[in-house]
């Protein structure tokens, strides 16, 4: 177990998944459209977010409402849905792996979410952090490099109504320029450095977070703002476990 980098979050860290192990909270404004599922699953989410987010320091209000909401049972698969309210990462095809919600909900609660906000995430996996995204009222674009999930995502966000997200099957190296630039951009995948391109596609006033590094526990999660001149500042928080960035499509 890890306490946080000084100055970072007040969270403690546990260890790892396609997210990392860890403790936190934070929330959003948005009507549950979306919520037509049984009631255990929305004590579970009530469950998670009172007793995982909310004392792991999570305070982000937005985010907080959007986790409550957003079912994350439809985003694993059929025999792993028993665990989706547990925090942990789970398994999700192709070696990848869905972030734990503690996660998911940080690296929301970082870029600041709000009512129409532009947001780049690259890997987007079973789409659950884009739905937590959108959800919280942001306007998103994800890119996925396995087409099977890219696919399989834009399927279920549209099923479940989620109609503020884009997907595209792509190489998340090379960002989104058509849609360029963005209030943030979220990367759920570790690369040893930040792709240039990205950097570039990041608003003035904009956030980036993402893990950085190449191995655990060599991986750190970094949030880098733009400010309104263009200058850059990162800062690295704390240790995390994300899979690697891939170059190209599969």
């Amino acid at each position: 177990m890890w306490q946080l980098k000084s100055g970072a979050v007040s969270a403690k860290l546990f260890a790892c998944g396609h997210g990392l192990l860890l403790t936190l909270g934070i929330a959003a404004p948005v009507a549950c459209q979306r919520d037509p599922d049984l009631g255990q699953w929305r004590e579970a989410r009530a469950r998670l977010v009172d007793e995982r987010l909310v004392p792991a320091g999570i305070r982000d209000s937005a985010t907080l409402a959007a986790m409550r909401i957003v079912p994350r049972h439809e985003f694993v698969p059929l025999d792993q849905r028993g665990l989706a309210y547990e925090d942990i990462p789970l398994p999700i095809g192709h070696d990848q792996t869905i972030s734990q919600p503690t996660v998911v909900a940080l690296m929301t609660e970082l870029i600041q979410p709000r009512a129409g906000k532009r947001v780049l995430e690259v890997g987007t996996g079973s789409g659950y952090q884009a739905a937590v995204l959108a959800q919280a009222g942001c306007r998103v674009w994800t890119i996925e490099i396995f087409q099977a999930l890219a696919e399989e995502a834009r399927d279920r966000l549209a099923r479940l109504g989620y109609s503020n997200v884009t997907v595209r099957h792509g190489d998340g190296y090379a960002g989104w320029p058509d849609e360029a630039p963005f209030d943030a951009i979220v990367v759920t995948a570790a690369a040893e450095s930040i792709p240039p391109a990205l950097v570039d596609q990041l608003a003035p006033g904009g956030r980036l977070v993402m893990p950085v590094g190449d191995q655990f526990p060599g991986q750190d999660l970094v949030l880098v703002k733009k400010d309104a001149a263009g200058k850059l500042t990162s800062r690295q928080l704390f240790p995390v476990r994300f899979v690697p960035l891939l170059r190209g499509v599969r």
